[in-house]
């Protein structure tokens, strides 16, 4: 069965057929799929096999030849730039109301004494990591803020004006996303991978000449910012992982469903795919022209009105997102390859934070949508080995993106997780009404 997946997956047949056979595998199994990260994947995938197809269908086979060998070309159809990323950043954040300013801060060339550098080059040249810092009252605790896979630190735009109120918000794009840096991804292993984003961030910790900070991370922000705290937990006030990606690994109970479903035709291509590195945005690069219809329809998709009566964004706001989610994925791969490094096929975790909850040294609070399909009894069993205090939070009408989905409860969970840096009597503070505590 193996020989014949192999044979399948390299001499059967043309790209646009794997794309749409993709497409239908994805679509058989929509339930299981609405409940984890492939939502995305089947999207785009249908775009893109929808396109080739029309395009084979509409002509002969002499020019489906030439069209084939031309196809180098075309991926470098790409209408984005780094200028057009710090464009569309601008035009987003005109929706917020707070002063800030923007800046790239030189990262260097690599972590001092580390053999994983940020480029493939023998040049010493700089690196750097785009960031914005918001006006706040002297004296307000300073919070950093870290976003997920495949998105940048404007996906937070709802969120800074009541934020910045009561902290110095300061968000970042990770090395190799957003309007940072993007080096050639050189890492080959789960360490290397993590050492990137940890090492990096330390960087610019350091530049930024900060300490005693409140860090919150979403999904694999939320990953990146566990590891960095396990590893300086000097610099950390308090920790708040938001959706944390990489609680869960393939030992776990729930995963037998992956395993039958790996087992499988289709579970062998969609595992091929992950293992290759296919990610998204090369998708999105693919299409060229069609990239920024293709995620416009996966903007409109992912944040419909599912959990509550009114939609998630004005017109204008979403209009802005998805002018900006298209430029921040349509740029050069770099971060985005950490993938499979960090996540085995099905979002499991390589190296799971829950094997390094009992050296926990920072105090966490744990925030999740009700609807979020990552897992949040991940966090309860990574709570029962804390020797730190640990809250865990869950917002009603939120799924994932619940600073987007439910702001004002997000809002409502972050200020209850730092009451102590907010209130001077923080153990008086009442459990926020409408959460729910796990």
């Amino acid at each position: 069965m193996k020989i014949q997946h192999h044979y399948f997956l390299n001499n059967s047949i043309s790209s646009s057929k794997l794309n749409a056979w993709v497409f239908v595998l994805l679509s058989r199994n929509k339930y299981r799929m609405n409940q984890t990260p492939y939502r995305w994947s089947s999207l785009i995938l249908k775009k893109m096999a929808e396109e080739i197809n029309k395009a084979e269908l509409r002509s002969s086979p002499s020019v489906i030849a030439k069209s084939r060998s031309l196809w180098p070309s075309v991926l470098r159809w790409i209408p984005s730039s780094t200028d057009h990323i710090i464009a569309s950043e601008k035009r987003l954040l005109s929706l917020v109301k707070t002063p800030y300013v923007q800046e790239q801060v030189n990262i260097g060339s690599g972590a001092p004494g580390s053999t994983v550098r940020w480029f493939r080059s023998s040049s010493n040249e700089p690196r750097f990591i785009n960031t914005i810092t918001f006006d706040s009252k002297e004296g307000s605790p300073t919070l950093v803020m870290v976003h997920g896979y495949g998105a940048s630190q404007g996906f937070f735009f709802k969120n800074f004006d009541f934020l910045a109120n009561r902290f110095k918000v300061i968000a970042i794009d990770q090395l190799g996303w957003g309007g940072s840096s993007r080096p050639d991804f050189t890492c080959k292993s789960t360490e290397e991978t993590e050492a990137w984003f940890v090492d990096s961030f330390e960087e610019w910790r350091k530049a930024k000449n900060l300490s005693n900070f409140i860090l919150l991370g979403h999904s694999f922000g939320g990953y990146v910012a566990a590891k960095y705290a396990l590893k300086h937990p000097e610099h950390v006030q308090h920790l708040i992982l938001v959706g944390p990606a990489g609680f869960s690994s393939e030992s776990d109970d729930k995963s037998e469903w992956l395993t039958r479903f790996r087992a499988t035709w289709k579970g062998a291509i969609l595992n091929h795919l992950w293992e290759s590195n296919f990610t998204p945005q090369k998708i999105v690069r693919g299409l060229g022209p069609w990239g920024p219809d293709l995620v416009r329809k996966y903007t409109a998709a992912r944040f419909s009105p599912r959990y509550s009566a009114g939609g998630v964004f004005k017109d204008e706001e979403s209009r802005l997102l998805t002018d900006y989610v298209y430029h921040t994925l349509a740029a050069k791969a770099s971060g985005e390859l950490c993938l499979k490094y960090i996540f085995a096929f099905g979002a499991f975790a390589r190296m799971p934070l829950l094997n390094s909850a009992s050296e926990w040294k920072v105090p966490t609070t744990f925030i999740y949508g009700v609807q979020d399909w990552m897992n949040y009894q991940g966090a309860q069993e990574a709570r029962k080995q804390m020797k730190v205090p640990c809250e865990i939070i869950r917002v009603p009408q939120a799924g994932h993106f619940v600073f987007l989905e439910n702001p004002d409860g997000f809002h409502s969970a972050t200020l209850y997780a730092c009451r102590r840096f907010l209130s001077p009597h923080p153990d008086s503070e009442p459990f926020p009404e409408g959460l729910e505590s796990a």
